[in-house]
């Protein structure tokens, strides 16, 4: 079972830890000292599938030299505010990259692996697309 702890520290400022002990700080915009709440749950959707793009691919022997993926929210004007579409593009570096292969990567993570997604997708739509980029490194043999 997963677990983490927030404690807050002052105003609308608290720390986040996870169950590894690692920690985040958190914050409204209006304090300015830590990541919002709901961008936070962006950064989870797009390291949670970024995880598992780099895992696949890397199992079908690829070499990556860089994976970024930036996501954009859609979110309500009234509260709670809810998300209602999500979209995640990607951007990934490496040598003799096959569309067809990065494209069933994510698509794998998105419909498969993460569970931040299976969680999120039953509230919003997510959509993604993505974008590579050749590698200039020369392979030394």
């Amino acid at each position: 079972m997963a677990q983490v702890n927030i404690t807050w520290v002052e105003n609308k400022t608290f720390i986040g830890v996870d169950s590894t002990k690692h920690s985040v700080v958190i914050s409204s915009a209006d304090d300015g000292v830590g990541c919002k709440p709901s961008e936070l749950m962006l950064m989870a959707l797009g390291s949670c599938s970024a995880y598992d793009v780099v895992g696949i691919l890397t199992k079908k022997r690829y070499v990556l030299d860089d994976l970024r993926v930036q996501l954009t929210g859609e979110q309500d004007a009234d509260p709670p505010w809810q998300f209602r579409r999500i979209h995640i593009h990607y951007v990934v570096k490496g040598a003799n990259l096959r569309e067809d292969d990065v494209r069933r990567a994510i698509e794998l993570s998105e419909e498969k692996y993460c569970s931040v997604a299976a969680t999120l997708r039953h509230g919003a739509e997510l959509t993604f697309d993505f974008e590579i980029v050749a590698s200039t490194a020369l392979l030394v043999g």
